[in-house]
C-alpha cells in the first residue's frame, strides 16, 4: 500500500462543541474559548488545532463536531472546510456522542478509515514531533485492533490533568498496554504518579479503526446513529440511476441531519473516557514528546505558558505589577490592570465581567460562581 494510499485512509475529528466555562469570564456560553483568539496570535484555538491538522491530513478528511449554537463560527473560521465535513449536533451531549457520529460519517466515506479525535483547545510546542507521533499512532491503529492514546511524560504534579498508568510495553517502541486511569487526582497523589515513573499525562487524543470504535459503541450508546441506516427510506429520497440501490452523497447526508435532528437528544451525556476507554481490554497510550499544555482551564492554561521574573503569566493585556507574583491575568485591550500584593490569582476581565479568585482549584470556583451569577443575574453574564 502506497503512502497516498494510507493517508487516504486517515481521518481527523477536531471536537468544539463545548460550552468553554472553565476559562469564563473570557470564554462563554455565546463565543466559548475554541472561537477565541485567546493568545493574541491572529488565529483562534478551533483554527490553531486545524491548522496543525491539516499538515498530517488531507483537507477533505477533516471533520469538526460542533453545536448548532457555533456552527456559524465553525464555517466563519474554517471557509476552507467543506459544509458536509461540519457535524451539527442540535442538542449539547458528552463526546462519546459526537464520536458516535463522527464514526458513522467517516465510515460512510471509507470503510476502513482510520480516525484521530482531538479537543480543540489544546498547545503543541514541538509540531514535527506532533507530526511524526501521529503517523506512528495511525500507522498502529492500521494494523492493530484497539484505541490508542496519546500520553506526555508529566513535569509537575497537576491535580487537573487526567493520567494513566503503563502496563506492559508492546512489540512497538514507546507504545505501552493501559493498566488504569485516574481523573484529576489531587496534588499529593499526584506527586506519587511523577515519582512511580508509571503514569502518563492523558491529553484526550484518541486514535482507532473505525470498525473498532463502532463495535464498542454499538455495546454502549442507544443505537440512534446505527439505526440510520434503516430509517433513510422514509425521507423518500430518490435513488442514483447510475447506482442501483445507492443514494446520491448529498442526499445521503441531509437525510442524516435531518434524523440526527431528531434523534439525537436520545443519546445519553456520556464521555469517551468513562463510556468506552474504561470498559475495552484493547487500550493503549504512546509515550509522545510534543510539548503539550491544556488550554481548557486557568490554572492549566498558567503551567502551560512562559512567565514572567515574578512567575505571572500576562496573556495579550497591558499590565503593571507591583509586588505580586504566581498570578495569571488577562484584560481587554483597551483596558490597563495594575495588579499590587497578590500571589497565585486569577484576575480575568471581559466584558460585563471581572474575576479575581484564586488559582489553585479554580475550576471548582468558577462553576459555582457560574451557577451563582445565573440564579442571581441572569445570563448576559455567563
Amino acid at each position: 500500500m502506497t503512502d497516498n494510499t494510507k493517508l487516504s485512509k486517515n481521518y481527523c475529528v477536531i471536537l468544539a462543541g463545548g460550552k468553554g466555562r472553565r476559562l469564563w469570564p473570557c470564554s462563554r456560553e455565546e463565543r466559548p474559548k475554541q472561537f477565541i483568539d485567546f493568545f493574541g496570535t491572529g488565529r483562534t484555538q478551533l483554527q490553531q488545532t486545524y491548522d496543525r491538522m491539516l499538515k498530517v491530513f488531507p483537507e477533505e478528511n477533516i471533520l469538526v463536531s460542533t453545536n448548532v449554537q457555533y456552527e456559524h463560527f465553525v464555517k466563519e473560521q474554517l471557509p476552507n472546510l467543506r459544509e458536509e465535513n461540519i457535524l451539527v449536533e442540535p442538542i449539547h451531549r458528552n463526546t462519546a456522542p459526537s464520536v458516535a457520529w463522527a464514526c458513522h460519517r467517516a465510515q460512510y466515506l471509507c470503510p476502513e478509515a482510520n480516525i484521530i479525535v482531538t479537543p480543540s483547545d489544546q498547545a503543541v510546542f514541538k509540531e514535527e514531533n506532533f507530526e511524526q507521533n501521529i503517523l506512528e499512532g495511525m500507522d498502529f491503529v492500521d494494523q492493530h485492533e484497539g484505541i490508542l492514546i496519546m500520553g506526555v511524560r508529566p513535569t509537575r504534579p497537576e491535580p487537573g490533568y487526567g493520567y494513566i498508568q503503563m502496563s506492559d510495553e508492546t512489540e512497538v517502541s514507546d507504545l505501552y498496554k493501559v493498566q488504569s486511569f485516574t481523573e484529576k487526582p489531587d496534588r499529593n497523589f499526584a506527586q506519587m504518579f511523577i515519582d512511580s515513573g508509571e503514569f502518563l499525562w492523558n491529553t484526550g487524543i484518541l486514535l482507532f479503526n473505525v470498525d473498532y470504535m463502532v463495535s464498542l459503541l454499538r455495546q454502549i450508546l442507544p443505537k440512534v446513529i446505527f439505526n440510520l441506516l434503516n430509517t433513510r427510506i422514509e425521507y423518500r429520497l430518490p435513488f442514483n440511476k447510475s447506482k442501483k440501490g445507492v443514494y446520491e452523497s448529498h442526499e445521503v447526508l441531509e437525510a442524516e441531519k435531518a434524523y440526527m435532528k431528531l434523534n439525537f437528544a436520545r443519546y445519553p451525556n456520556l464521555s469517551i473516557d468513562y463510556g468506552i476507554l474504561e470498559k475495552s481490554d484493547k487500550v493503549y497510550v504512546k509515550l509522545c514528546d510534543f510539548g503539550w499544555a491544556d488550554l481548557g482551564t486557568w490554572h492549566s492554561t498558567y503551567e502551560g505558558m512562559s512567565r514572567s521574573d515574578e512567575d505571572n503569566v500576562i496573556i495579550d493585556s497591558k499590565v503593571i505589577v507591583d509586588e505580586a507574583k504566581n498570578n495569571i491575568i488577562k484584560v481587554p485591550h483597551d483596558h490597563l490592570a495594575i495588579v499590587n500584593g497578590l500571589e497565585g490569582y486569577i484576575i480575568a476581565e471581559h466584558n460585563n465581567v471581572l474575576l479575581i479568585c484564586k488559582k489553585e482549584d479554580s475550576s471548582a470556583r468558577i462553576r459555582k460562581y457560574i451557577n451563582e451569577v445565573k440564579l442571581k443575574y441572569g445570563d448576559d453574564f455567563v
